[in-house]
């Protein structure tokens, strides 16, 4: 099954890479442009052209998923695999160094935001569910409906007007220390907390009205045993289906946190790549997100059948 699931994994980045490819190619401006509108003179823009193919469509994505995909390299064409190319921005840096700079960052980032929006989540979705249709659900329905529906921009600005300009508890944005991690990530992990307490709430209020927990309250068994060990399991089977593609968006960075932050991942790099048409870029940062996403995706697959072998994925 894993090897059926890892062989589709060409095939699906394929896929990406010319939707993105085609999309790319359309979106208006050069990437010699410079920031106030200004060209370089025409012999540099055409020797530019030459040099990466950007009057080709067809020879430059071809040579392009030739060196991305490692072909070149095998066929000795390319010093190392997976060569991205050169950022058309940023001069004297590749995608890849610009990558491996800014995707440490963006994980960090999001594997924090991960920890707290499960337990945040799952700790709201818990107490709600103990008594549905009371205040505490209530409240905890409202405060997840709000986490869904507000937008994370307003959710950042409102963290960085109260907590870090009017408070003064935190930096304004940046990177360095601790303290800087603290307000984008909570940022980061207030949506994703909002589904998983919905999450938890329904499928616990479902998994309570089984006949095995009223074989397990006739036995005799406390309430709190009940929960922890039969509700709560079989109750964040959907929390984990939902956490692969959640944790494939938060650790290759919010495009939108990050930028209002000022942090310096993936993110904030792909927003600048796309204002300024930076092909190579855009495509390095795309192709990065699409495998971590499959990659994190196979891993729930699995996990989910570690966890309830009921739900074992067929083997054709």
């Amino acid at each position: 099954m894993i090897i059926r699931r890892l062989l589709q994994v060409p095939l699906i980045l394929l896929a990406v890479y010319a939707i993105t490819f085609a999309l790319v190619w359309l979106i208006p401006g050069n990437p010699m442009e410079q920031g106030e509108g200004r060209r370089p003179p025409a012999e540099i823009v055409e020797a530019m052209n030459a040099q990466y193919r950007l009057d080709d469509w067809r020879a430059f994505s071809i040579d392009y998923l030739g060196k991305a995909s490692g072909i070149h390299w095998l066929l000795g064409r390319a010093e190392r695999p997976f060569d991205l190319g050169p950022s058309l921005r940023h001069e004297n840096w590749s995608v890849n160094e610009i990558l491996a700079a800014g995707l440490p960052v963006s994980m960090a980032l999001g594997a924090i935001a991960i920890v707290l929006a499960l337990g945040i989540g799952i700790g709201a979705g818990v107490v709600a569910a103990r008594r549905p249709g009371s205040a505490m659900d209530s409240a905890a329905l409202a405060l997840a409906l709000i986490g869904i529906s507000l937008p994370s921009f307003v959710v950042g600005s409102l963290l960085l007007i109260v907590f870090a300009v009017a408070l003064r508890w935190f930096p304004v944005g940046g990177w360095g220390g601790p303290e800087h991690l603290v307000l984008p990530s909570v940022a980061l992990a207030l949506p994703i907390a909002a589904w998983i307490a919905r999450l938890t709430r329904t499928g616990m209020i479902e998994q309570r009205e089984s006949l095995y927990v009223r074989a397990a309250r006739a036995r005799g068994l406390t309430e709190r045993a009940i929960i922890l060990r039969h509700v709560l399991p079989n109750a964040l089977l959907p929390v984990l289906s939902y956490i692969g593609p959640a944790a494939a968006m938060a650790m290759t960075g919010s495009f939108v946190v990050e930028k209002v932050f000022a942090v310096p991942g993936i993110g904030t790099h792909f927003v600048d790549a796309v204002l300024s048409k930076d092909i190579t870029l855009i495509m390095g940062v795309v192709l990065t997100y699409a495998a971590l996403l499959v990659i994190f995706n196979l891993i729930v697959d699995v996990l989910y059948r570690w966890v309830d072998p009921r739900t074992a994925l067929p083997s054709s």
